[in-house]
């Protein structure tokens, strides 16, 4: 695996490769989710490049940016068992040189859910996936569903600004205990990951509902998911919202092809976020 730390340099080097290339953008500190982006792009594609950026940008005031989790050589060996042909690892001034200005916001889109809570954190995701996008020029771009709201305006960005790169969505991966993987799960005591299982076991939960019993009044559901998270003492709920998959609008009911219910939660202090989804993204 080649490391590239400069963007001419990596642009150099991507003038050389044949075929079809897949980019997997990343913070670091990867898991099985992040591993199995790399594994979908690595099977689709003949080249594989992954980058590894900690974007100040996307981090709202009092958030965790000085203390996100880092392991570089953890990750670099992962990267290299997995078969990826080129890391990009830039620093904060390859990205944002003095005196930068440029930003792009995917209006309405990112002032829903996640956007509520955390403004301007969708103009520094947009942001960050543009550039690295104009510089690799690859075929496709691989994103997790676990950050769906993220997925759908990085979606909605691509085709407002006819950029040619194709999205590719991948499932969320779940510990066996059914928590989402997230690097922020590192930050949880073991009492506090316990107590997170709560919002996967709601989703589940008001999965059933849906299919089982046939509840499509999105407040019943909404509110059945209320009830289960708030059983556990600990859990403070940010926000349950069902949308619809195409503008993240508020449903009245569940549509079986076009639905996200999304939940984030704070577990000590710790945010974590999680969905289930009917339909495709």
């Amino acid at each position: 695996m080649k490391i590239v730390k400069k963007i001419k340099d990596l642009r150099s080097h991507i003038s050389g490769m044949e075929g079809n290339t897949g980019f997997v953008p990343t913070m670091g500190y990867l898991h099985d989710g992040h591993s199995d982006l790399i594994r979908t792009s690595i099977r689709d594609n003949d080249n594989t490049i992954v980058s590894i950026f900690v974007n100040p940008e996307q981090f709202c005031e009092g958030e965790d940016l000085d203390r996100y989790p880092m392991d570089m050589e953890r990750d670099i060996d992962i990267l290299n068992t997995l078969g990826v042909n080129v890391l990009f690892l830039p620093d904060k001034m390859e990205i944002y040189p003095s005196g930068y200005k440029t930003f792009v916001t995917v209006r309405e889109m990112d002032e829903v859910l996640c956007g509520r809570s955390r403004p301007g954190h969708f103009t520094g995701v947009a942001t960050i996936v543009l550039k690295l996008i104009n510089i690799i020029e690859p075929h496709y771009v691989y994103f997790g569903k676990k950050d769906a709201q993220q997925l759908i305006i990085l979606k909605q960005m691509i085709s407002d600004l006819n950029i040619s790169s194709e999205v590719k969505s991948v499932d969320i991966r779940r510990d066996l205990d059914g928590l989402a993987l997230s690097s922020r799960n590192s930050y949880l005591s073991e009492k506090g990951r316990k107590s997170a299982l709560v919002i996967s076991e709601s989703l589940k939960y008001a999965e059933y509902l849906i299919n089982e019993k046939r509840i499509t009044d999105a407040g019943i559901i909404k509110k059945n998911i209320a009830d289960l998270i708030l059983k556990i003492g600990d859990v403070e709920i940010d926000y349950i919202e069902i949308v619809s998959l195409r503008n993240l609008e508020d449903l009245d009911k569940i549509n079986l092809n076009s639905t996200l219910i999304a939940i984030a939660a704070y577990i000590e202090g710790v945010r974590l976020i999680d969905n289930i989804i009917f339909g495709e993204i």
